[in-house]
């Protein structure tokens, strides 16, 4: 009999290790994300949650059903939409709006280049770091005094700086090192006119809290977050999906790998990783094993340079 090498053996322990895998302590997280939805809810006069259709939006809206009960949720849904984003996550935004009866508000990149406030620098610019200015026109527009988001501590170094109220100035910028501080969950919610909160109820998870969440409580998600069959091209240490927005360079080599995406976000800068999870379970045990942050392992965005996320935050980007 063949011996089993190092990786089979790191996959039979990983597996072990998520069968033993307690979930109680999602019943405390899921409390306290409930309770900021709710705070918002009481504190603002025109608050918004920002979905995207994506797993950490899709495991907020489930917070919020079930802080308020299905048809009740209480504040409009946000989207900002760079035009670019997979089909397969903005129909399923619009289907899981439908599906609670919640109000639906898009914006569009699109719209805010024909009115000339933002300019890209080459027609093949990504679009993602232009939603800064469609959000905070939004903003604008609705006079949103509180933005709900699914953003977490974990995901990358400059989300690590938030607070769970994270304000925002009449200019919608964050400055970090004049964040409110939070003891004993005291929030303190006074705003000048033109100013807003940026809130983050489930800050405190982490990628593998959301996948135990989303096999708890079966929430479904775009197809995308599973393994499927797509044609990719290597470059920068990441798995580049070939699409006509992101077409192969010269000298690159096309191939069909089983993919899945760990997040979601613009196709101009979100790569998918290789995998065969099938199901949330699945994706539990190669979250065990990962030793890469879901953002470092799939934006293209974020690597321009260590600090590029906390640079686009101050400007206003979520």
């Amino acid at each position: 009999m063949n011996a089993r090498n190092d990786s089979e053996l790191q996959l039979a322990a990983t597996t072990q290790a998520s069968a033993r895998l307690s979930n109680t302590h999602l019943d405390a997280l899921e409390e306290e994300a409930i309770f900021v939805l709710r705070e918002v809810a009481a504190a603002f006069e025109r608050p918004t949650l920002l979905f995207s259709g994506g797993k950490d939006s899709l495991v907020l809206l489930k917070c919020a059903e079930k802080a308020f009960g299905r048809g009740r949720i209480p504040y409009p849904l946000l989207m900002i939409d760079t035009g670019h984003n997979f089909p397969e996550v903005t129909d399923f935004r619009d289907f899981r709006a439908g599906e609670l009866g919640a109000e639906l508000i898009v914006r569009s990149v699109e719209d805010s280049m024909r009115r000339g406030t933002v300019r890209l620098a080459h027609p093949g610019e990504s679009r993602n770091v232009h939603q800064s200015v469609t959000l905070l026109e939004a903003i604008e527009e609705f006079r949103f005094d509180a933005l709900i988001g699914g953003a977490r501590r974990d995901e990358e170094k400059a989300r690590a700086k938030e607070r769970i109220f994270s304000h925002r100035d009449s200019f919608g910028q964050w400055q970090p090192k004049a964040q409110r501080p939070e003891l004993w969950t005291l929030f303190n919610t006074r705003l000048a006119p033109g100013e807003h909160f940026r809130v983050f109820p489930i800050s405190n998870w982490t990628e593998l809290d959301v996948w135990q969440y989303i096999d708890r409580e079966q929430i479904a998600l775009p197809s995308l977050y599973y393994t499927h069959p797509r044609q990719v091209v290597e470059r920068k240490g990441l798995l580049v999906p070939v699409t006509a927005l992101t077409p192969p360079r010269e000298g690159e080599t096309v191939q069909t790998r089983d993919v899945r995406f760990r997040t979601v976000g613009d196709i101009t800068c979100t790569c998918p990783v290789e995998s065969t999870a099938a199901n949330a379970a699945d994706v539990v045990v190669e979250t065990l094993a990962a030793d890469v942050s879901e953002r470092g392992a799939t934006r293209m965005d974020d690597k321009t340079s260590e600090a590029s996320m906390e640079k686009r935050k101050k400007d206003g980007y979520f």
